[in-house]
This record gives structure tokens, C-alpha cells and sequence, in this order.
């Protein structure tokens, strides 16, 4: 089926996925927006790996620099995506709200602009996909048409280019005794979200008092999230990819869910979880020693900074 037979509507096999994903991303103007990027010593990067934290860092990062400030219809508006600036029409380089700037990003270490200071959430890479998966579930294909089995093999693509889970992770666990960079766990920042404010705060030398921090687990809560929901749904994306991929207005692409995001992995069939396995041990365990991501993980909250 060409393009234009599917126009105005989601995909409903990978096929077509591959095809709306192609219109709406252009390597050339991704390339040009990480070259356009000046960093300042100062500047904060947030570079988890996709569905790992990256908005709940987003959203401490801006409360903290702000006390609370809501005033924005999408988070990635005050915290540009750097990936997507040219694409978007933001000026990457522009002033921000307040200082120190900061900007997301899903790129690994090999690949992300030097000469700021990064901050990146691990996570367990089987609920990651997972919540990938739901995220582009009734936005860029029909629920229901396209198999757990089926969105995998986007990551064999991937992973043959280097642009995968498994090379961001092990790129920035290289990275963990960087004084520039605050590696941190999705996991424990669930777990105990005060202790998380602190370090973030710690790292990008924003003074920390009571209020701010009673105010900072407010609006990092997800009842509060949930409420502002509209703030946290890639509202820029969402309104590009149906102006450039022809998908249907009003897809559902909030980030923010009234569900647990913990243990996703519990929804995949075990073939899919045996591959994630597989692929842990040839990929994950020799570079790092850990025989899986529970082991990295408890590790990780035991890291000077932690």
C-alpha cells in the first residue's frame, strides 16, 4: 500500500508504521539541530533512553529552576528537545525561563553534544518497551494491529545501527564516575522521589529549602501530573507528525498514565522476554559484569551521588 492510501489515518502493520515514522523524520534537519546546539558549561542535558524517565526529569529540572512555574503548554517548550528543534522551529540557543538552561535529549554519550553537565535514568529495558509500545499505541498505529513480537523488530533495526537501549545504556554507564554527569535509576526515582529532588537539585547547584522541595514532590506527583496532563503529552510532536505523517488529529500520546508504569515487563509473552535476556548477555553483561538489569541496577543506587 503507498503513502497515500493510508493518509489520514494510523498504521495498522509495521510496514505502514515504518512508513509514517519515515515522513515525519528527517536525518538531515536531526543532524543539523544537534550541530546548531551551542553547550554552555552551565547547561543541564537530560538524556534518558526513550520511556526511561525523561519527563518526570524534565519536569523536576523545571520546577526547581522555577519554584513551580506552570505557565507552558508543553514541557519540551522550556526544555527543548534538542533532536527536534529545527524540525519544531524552536531557536535551541534562545534564553530559557530561568538558569540554568536545560534541554532533553535521547541520545547516548557517544553521540550527544560535550561541554555540558547530563543527567540520565536507567531502566529496567523490558518495561521501557513495554511503555514504548503504549505510547505509540492509538498515535501512530491502531490498537490492536500490530503484536508485542512485531513492534521488536524495530529494535533489531536499531540495535544494528547503534541507536538502541542497549548502546545508550552501556554508553553512559561508561560514564558513571563523570563528575558531569548524575546517573540515577527510573526505579528508585518511583521509589523514593525526595531523594531524587536532591540530587537533581545537588547537580545543577539550584538551592534547595523545605518549600521548594514540599513543591518540587507536588508537582512531580503523579496526581498532579495527571491533572496537567496537557503540559506532559509531546504536544509538539504530536501536532508535527499529523501535519507531516497524516496522522489523525486527537491521538492519544500522553506520557502521563493513571496506571503504575513499574514491572511492564509482566505484559510481555516469554518469547519476547527470553530475546530481551539473550540480548542482555551478549550485549549488556560483557562490558559492564552484571548478569542482569537488577544487579546493574543495585549497583547503580550505591554510586558516589546517590
Amino acid at each position: 500500500m503507498t503513502a497515500s492510501e493510508f493518509w489520514g489515518r494510523r498504521a495498522r502493520n509495521m510496514e505502514e508504521m515504518a512508513q509514517i515514522s519515515a515522513r515525519t523524520s528527517d536525518t538531515k534537519q536531526t543532524l543539523a539541530s544537534i550541530s546548531a546546539y551551542q553547550p554552555q558549561p552551565t547547561d543541564v542535558i537530560i538524556s534518558p533512553a526513550g520511556k526511561c524517565g525523561t519527563t518526570l526529569l524534565q519536569q523536576t529540572f523545571n520546577t526547581l529552576r522555577t519554584r513551580g512555574d506552570m505557565d507552558f503548554d508543553d514541557i519540551s517548550r522550556v526544555v527543548p528537545w534538542i533532536e527536534t528543534a529545527k524540525s519544531l522551529g524552536i531557536e535551541i540557543n534562545a534564553p530559557q525561563v530561568a538558569k540554568p538552561r536545560g534541554f532533553k535529549s535521547h541520545l547516548s554519550w557517544n553521540h550527544v553534544p560535550k561541554g555540558a553537565k547530563y543527567i540520565v535514568s536507567l531502566r529496567n529495558p523490558q518495561d521501557a518497551f513495554v511503555s514504548a509500545y503504549r505510547f505509540m499505541e492509538g498515535w501512530f498505529f491502531e490498537p490492536g494491529t500490530i503484536s508485542y513480537e512485531e513492534f521488536f523488530e524495530r529494535n533489531k533495526s536499531s540495535r544494528e545501527k547503534g541507536l538502541d537501549h542497549w548502546t545508550h545504556l552501556v554508553s553512559w554507564w561508561d560514564q558513571r564516575n563523570n563528575a558531569d554527569v548524575l546517573l540515577l535509576s527510573y526505579e528508585h526515582m518511583v521509589e523514593n522521589p525526595a531523594l531524587m529532588i536532591r540530587r537533581v537539585a545537588r547537580f545543577c547547584d539550584i538551592a534547595l529549602d523545605d518549600e521548594l522541595l514540599a513543591l518540587t514532590l507536588e508537582h512531580t506527583s503523579r496526581p498532579f501530573m495527571l491533572a496537567h496532563k496537557d503540559r506532559f503529552d509531546d504536544a509538539l510532536m504530536r501536532e508535527n507528525s499529523e501535519r507531516l505523517g497524516g496522522l489523525p488529529p486527537g491521538s492519544d500520546s500522553a506520557k502521563v498514565r493513571a496506571t503504575g508504569t513499574q514491572h511492564r515487563r509482566e505484559e510481555l509473552p516469554e518469547s519476547i522476554r527470553q530475546q530481551f535476556e539473550d540480548i542482555w548477555q551478549t550485549d549488556i553483561l560483557p562490558p559492564t559484569g552484571f548478569s542482569d538489569y537488577a544487579a546493574l541496577e543495585t549497583e547503580l543506587r550505591t554510586l558516589p551521588g546517590n
